[in-house]
């Protein structure tokens, strides 16, 4: 049992009880008002975004694969929820989030954390300035109010009071940080403007007047969703860009705790950790999510370098949902607006437009159109879809373009092909077109030295190719095919003759480990 301890929360590891302490009550304090906003962004109860905080952050802290990384109801994870939440209602919503966490348990249990990096970095640009956008975007609907049962725009004092409010929150969050970095600017704003409230008794919109947040400890619930394919078919898309958003965020994130701290986090245990997580959110009324950045900058910068802080994190964050409702209920909403503002500010990838002009044309029509979908159709899952699905047909379009033959005969009066480049469904048709067969001798070499069959489309190429050199009474070789190439070509026997010269092993390509 000692070993178990030990191994969860690392006994030999020397912890600074104060730090830790510390550390975790503020990142309580910041990572409230973020989840809130999140929550009553995407049209959730706020105690949804709460619950989402205490779980996340508890789970993670204690069986996560990285000590100091904190994880919460993040905005990235929860607007690709949005577009569920307005088609399908709430209990879609929880059946996705723990549809999602299943998957990524089994992206941590196959080990295959690694293909997260499949995801090319002009979709991610896209989908964080597509988010930034959309969280700047919502905030607005703050400035809004219903009369006579019509929503309709602020006007006159309560206007210019909400106005004022917001001003002031990003003033402070702005201006803080060069004063002193001992508290949360977030935290320092959201305390100043919440006393200016009250200390007037200034009028305005509360989180009180959105939902009320007072509840107990997260109850059990069961998603109440038809058990059929139906269902499947309308949360799979949403839970697997959910898990696949979470999983590149918590990597991101955990890559960047390693550099700071000098040391290494187990990748696919942090997967199971954040996955196990999930299916409890789907479970127990929370809205998912993954790991924070800026609450692991805070958790880090504030000292705390093992599980204790996110541990007393998500305890905080408990205790104030139990006894700390009143309180709550009464923050002024001009406070987190400002907050998520801020957010959103700090969220767009503002190097994007710096090297947009350095980047390929091609990436940044991607990056450009992942934004727009997200923003466009709030349809998260979509947009990241559609950018993959573009960036694989552009780099297949662009290696087909990369296959070139050099011919020569020899000597012999042998005719040698030596290809350059892959032999692949994109390539193969220009690689048909480089044979001339009525005009080359009765032997012909092609020579793979530096070129290898990828696929099925290769195979039926070479397939048609030998067709027809037997066919004119032709003899064709196969030179320099990787131990790879003749696997493939072994295996597809059936379908294909061919006559391959017999050479030393020449491995193509030696991929990484």
């Amino acid at each position: 049992m000692s070993k178990t301890y030990n191994r969860l929360f690392d006994f030999s590891q020397k912890v600074n009880y104060k730090n830790e302490i510390f550390a975790g009550l503020t990142v309580a304090m910041t990572m409230m008002p973020e989840s809130l906003s999140f929550a009553i962004l995407a049209g959730f109860p706020p105690l949804v975004g709460l619950y989402a905080a205490f779980i996340m952050g508890l789970v993670t802290s204690i069986f996560g694969g990285r000590p100091g990384l904190i994880s919460g109801g993040a905005g990235a994870t929860v607007v690709v929820l949005i577009a569920l939440m307005k088609s399908h209602g709430i209990e879609y919503v929880f059946a996705a989030v723990a549809l999602a966490g299943t998957i990524q348990i089994l992206v941590g249990v196959f080990k295959l954390g690694k293909f997260v990096r499949l995801v090319p970095q002009p979709v991610m640009y896209g989908f964080v300035n597509g988010l930034a956008v959309i969280i700047f975007m919502a905030q607005l609907n703050q400035f809004k109010t219903i009369v006579n049962g019509q929503e309709t725009w602020l006007s006159g004092t309560p206007l210019l009071i909400m106005s004022a409010l917001v001003a002031l929150t990003i003033a402070i969050v702005f201006i803080f940080p060069r004063i002193t970095k001992a508290f949360p600017p977030s935290l320092v704003a959201i305390i100043v403007v919440f006393a200016i409230v009250i200390g007037f008794g200034i009028e305005t919109k509360t989180v009180k007047d959105i939902a009320s947040v007072s509840g107990g400890f997260p109850p059990f619930h069961i998603p109440v969703v038809p058990l059929n394919w139906g269902t499947l078919e309308i949360i799979f898309p949403y839970a697997l860009i959910m898990a696949g958003v979470g999983l590149t965020e918590g990597l991101l994130t955990l890559n960047l705790v390693d550099e700071i701290t000098a040391t290494r986090g187990n990748s696919n245990r942090e997967c199971i950790a954040q996955g196990s997580a999930n299916i409890l959110n789907g479970f127990f009324f929370g809205m998912g999510g993954c790991p924070m950045i800026a609450q692991t900058l805070v958790n880090l910068t504030a000292g705390a370098r093992a599980r204790l802080s996110g541990i007393i994190a998500s305890l905080t964050i408990l205790v104030i949902i139990l006894f700390g409702a009143p309180v709550i209920e009464k923050l002024p909403m001009a406070a987190l607006t400002g907050v998520m503002i801020m957010v959103a500010i700090g969220t767009f990838e503002w190097v994007s437009l710096r090297i947009i002009n350095k980047m390929p044309r091609q990436d940044i029509f991607v990056g450009i159109l992942v934004a727009v979908i997200t923003v466009w159709l709030h349809n998260l899952a979509l947009a990241v879809l559609i950018g993959v699905i573009i960036s694989a047909l552009v780099f297949a379009w662009e290696s087909a373009k990369r296959i070139r033959a050099r011919k020569y005969v020899d000597e012999k009066g042998v005719k040698h092909y030596e290809l350059y480049g892959p032999l692949f469904f994109g390539s193969a048709m220009a690689f048909t077109e480089k044979f001339d067969v009525d005009s080359d001798p009765t032997e012909v070499i092609i020579d793979f030295k530096d070129s290898r069959v990828a696929d099925m489309s290769g195979i039926e190429a070479l397939n048609k190719l030998t067709d027809r050199y037997k066919k004119a009474g032709k003899m064709l070789h196969l030179k320099h095919l990787s131990d790879d190439c003749r696997i493939l070509l072994k295996n597809a026997e059936d379908v294909i003759e061919v006559n391959i010269m017999e050479d030393p092993a020449y491995h193509v390509a030696i991929e990484g480990k």
